[in-house]
């Protein structure tokens, strides 16, 4: 009886229970990536931020919160300012103060007498970022110590809590300061109330005809991306000798609009355009 039980045993099949069927080969495994997230570029400016404008996020930062001298960035805040009290169309005179400007300013080539439309006058404080333009946007709004007091509340009213302006001009003063997270919220602001003035900043050059009161500009934007980097839309140059080199750039990819912006670089137009690489392969 022992025997025999032990050969039934042998004979039964084995269970398979809990166990898959063989009924083929091995599934093979399955293996699954993961996209690499896009790595910055090393840079060499002072402050930077990227920022996706559909979204509303950050993609990189590097000292946002810093002051720093802006150089001619601040004249997207004049002409926030400037727009705040005049018109596109409106006619105004250049002043004489534009012959007080430093030998070496950026200018459009205004005249003192001259009468130019104030659209005219972000035409050449956008392409050739003319200090001459700048000067006199400034005055024919309010007198000069008003209008930097309105540049001053005017930061203060989106948030620029890193900001403080004496000139609307953008030169040198150890009081005149700002970051790039301010500057953001400027451009922003322009891209958002004047999208017509923020879309001057999209062309190569331009030529102004000459009228009745002012003779012909010929003016070249001074930002390299506008013709080397593809979807490149804007948006401001700078440059002093404290300041360094500075930029506020603005590219559309695929839909997705972007906004970066450096401070005291070396290389403003190759750090930004790195920059941009990286914030469109970011998801």
């Amino acid at each position: 009886m022992q025997v025999w039980a032990i050969i039934v045993a042998l004979l039964a099949p084995v269970s398979t229970m809990g166990q898959l069927p063989a009924t083929g080969p091995p599934s093979p495994t399955v293996q699954v990536y993961e996209r690499a997230r896009p790595v910055p570029p090393t840079i060499k400016a002072r402050a930077a931020i990227v920022l996706d404008l559909d979204t509303g996020s950050t993609l990189y930062q590097l000292d946002p919160h810093g002051r720093h001298a802006p150089a001619s960035l601040t004249k997207v805040v004049t002409a926030l300012v400037a727009l705040d009290h005049l018109g596109l169309d409106q006619v105004v005179t250049v002043p004489a103060s534009i012959n007080q400007l430093p030998w070496d300013s950026t200018r459009m080539g205004l005249r003192v007498g001259e009468r130019v439309s104030v659209r005219e006058l972000m035409d050449g404080l956008f392409l050739n970022s003319g200090n001459d333009a700048a000067i006199t946007l400034s005055e024919a709004a309010t007198p000069r110590a008003t209008f930097i007091g309105l540049m001053n509340a005017k930061a203060a009213a989106l948030g620029m809590v890193d900001s403080h302006f004496v000139n609307p001009i953008g030169l040198d003063d150890p009081g005149h300061v700002t970051s790039a997270a301010d500057l953001a919220k400027a451009a922003i602001e322009l891209e958002t109330r004047f999208p017509m003035v923020a879309a001057i900043a999209t062309a190569p050059s331009l030529t102004l005809p000459a009228t009745a009161t002012h003779r012909a500009y010929n003016l070249y934007n001074l930002n390299q991306l506008i013709r080397t980097y593809p979807g490149a839309t804007g948006l401001k140059t700078g440059w002093t000798g404290q300041a360094g080199g500075c930029l506020i750039a603005t590219a559309t990819r695929d839909g997705r609009h972007l906004l970066v912006i450096v401070l005291g670089s070396p290389r403003i137009f190759d750090e930004a355009a790195g920059l941009l690489d990286f914030g469109f392969a970011s998801v």
